[in-house]
């Protein structure tokens, strides 16, 4: 598997769940003030680390706990002999309980402080300990206009906990939110982290428990699961006596004229991903092209809709959508493919025909959105999908009865039964056409070869943005059909063939 660094928890947790393990920590005998000297000397041991040399420290403050962890950071900069300034945006006497507690820790170790004010300088690395977790509503000035000049004054930045204006439950920008060098995060990790645009602020992310006992958070119920090669399913591996006739037959159904590469890529990725056998079902005209690029497919040229019930019968799963286009050949074919009691997965145009309410969803079905499909699946517009990306995946696994991968940065997968998982894998170069196509034949293959749908789409997200990442290591200018390569060689690693 990649070589990549990773010892984050894999239980991602909302806002309030976090505050109520701090409170059951706080209940079994470790004060709250105690857990906030904990969670500073956890971020500075992180900045010191970050920064060796740096010798500066500026910490913007402000009224609640999260203010607390910066004064107490401040406090052990000025006692390590780095030249240290706070710059508060709320009034100290505000202050109370362990904050208060720990403004008085910082006077008593001689930091300097100050009113914010426009014109301040920032020196060295800034600690940003604005606004917490339990922020909903936009950001208020005076804290927006200091998160708009941080942003803007090219200093390295370290976020306690998360970085303010950032929606711990969503990953959404409210209103404006730091883009930090450097995140600290404690005791759970929050959702919103990893959704949204959290991928441009939070920068490096590390996390420290604060020494909480593991028993006492494993009794806390997470919202999603991060997806890592150790929690993922397994193909077993194969006997000798093995043959294709055991490892799923997919069906890729599309490729209208013009979108012939389409269903070609997905049924490429079926293949690579230990398909025993794929078929292609598309228009006649692709056919030689197809056969020419990858013999190894049985390709079907489909003229009428009366053909696909016996090609949907020898298949054990069918992936529809793909280049289908949403005139009468398709909707023709989505319609009889809805009727196939065949486990399926269905993208792109399959998904804008089910939106349109031509077609109804048929059961065993894997659903794999990018958020304009989602918007129109859920009758909503794309930012109010991006706005709670967590909450669109569940309504439309709830409303289509189907297990619902929501791509994008931080893709999600969905069942109706509330479960969900993120992958925060990938790389922006993946930013290109034909990636869904690779995705839905992965997809295919995996539930071909046995996998329930959760698992081969929980599996299937995570190897392809793996294989992004490996494919995305030249930059710029990645192709779909690049990740193929890399799916099957991920694929011997986390599943060898032979035992």
């Amino acid at each position: 598997m990649p070589s990549v660094a990773d010892d984050l928890p894999l239980p991602l947790y909302s806002a309030a769940q976090v505050r109520e393990l701090d409170a059951r920590l706080i209940a079994a005998g470790t004060p709250g003030f105690e857990l906030m000297q904990r969670a500073a000397h956890a971020a500075w041991r992180a900045l010191r680390q970050r920064w060796p040399e740096a010798g500066a420290l500026t910490v913007l403050v402000g009224h609640g706990n999260n203010a607390g962890d910066g004064y107490l950071i401040a406090a052990l900069a000025q006692r390590a002999g780095w030249r240290v300034q706070v710059l508060t945006l709320a009034e100290p006497a505000r202050l109370a309980g362990d904050a208060a507690q720990a403004h008085a820790a910082a006077l008593a170790a001689g930091v300097a402080m100050q009113a914010w004010r426009e014109c301040a300088a920032l020196d060295g690395v800034v600690v940003d300990a604005l606004l917490g977790t339990g922020l909903s509503g936009p950001v208020r000035e005076p804290y927006a206009q200091a998160i708009r000049l941080l942003n803007g004054s090219g200093r390295p930045v370290l976020a306690v906990d998360i970085p303010s204006g950032l929606c711990a439950d969503t990953g959404r920008e409210l209103g404006v939110a730091v883009r930090a060098s450097l995140t600290v995060s404690f005791v759970g990790l929050k959702l919103g982290l990893f959704c949204g645009v959290a991928a441009d602020c939070v920068g490096e992310l590390r996390f420290d428990d604060l020494q909480a006992e593991p028993a006492l958070v494993a009794a806390q119920p997470a919202r999603a699961q991060r997806l890592a090669a150790t929690g993922l399913a397994r193909l077993p591996a194969r006997v000798r006596s093995a043959h294709k006739g055991q490892f799923g037959h997919v069906l890729v159904i599309g490729g209208d004229r013009g979108f012939g590469g389409a269903a070609l890529l997905s049924a490429q990725s079926a293949l690579r991903a230990g398909a025993g056998l794929v078929s292609l079902a598309t228009r006649g005209e692709h056919v030689a092209a197809a056969l020419a690029r990858q013999p190894e497919l049985m390709v079907q040229a489909l003229a009428s809709t009366y053909q696909l019930p016996g090609l949907a019968e020898r298949a054990d799963v069918l992936v529809v959508g793909p280049g289908l286009g949403q005139a009468a050949w398709g909707r023709s074919l989505l319609s009889a493919a809805a009727a196939s009691v065949r486990p399926q997965v269905w993208d792109a145009d399959a998904l804008n025909l089910l939106a349109s309410g031509q077609v109804g969803a048929p059961a065993e079905l894997i659903l794999t959105p990018h958020p304009g499909e989602a918007a129109r699946l859920l009758g909503c517009t794309v930012a109010e999908v991006e706005c709670d990306r967590p909450a669109a995946a569940l309504a439309l696994a709830a409303r289509y009865a189907a297990v619902v991968v929501l791509k994008g940065a931080g893709s999600l997968v969905a069942t109706p039964d509330g479960r969900l998982a993120l992958c925060d894998r990938g790389h922006p170069a993946m930013a290109s056409a034909g990636l869904g196509d690779v995705l839905a034949g992965l997809i295919g293959a995996l539930r071909g070869q046995g996998l329930p749908a959760f698992d081969a789409a929980t599996l299937g997200v995570w190897m392809h943005a793996c294989a992004g990442e490996r494919a995305a290591q030249a930059g710029r200018g990645l192709a779909a059909s690049d990740l193929i390569p890399h799916i099957r060689d991920l694929l011997e690693s986390h599943s060898p063939c032979l035992a």
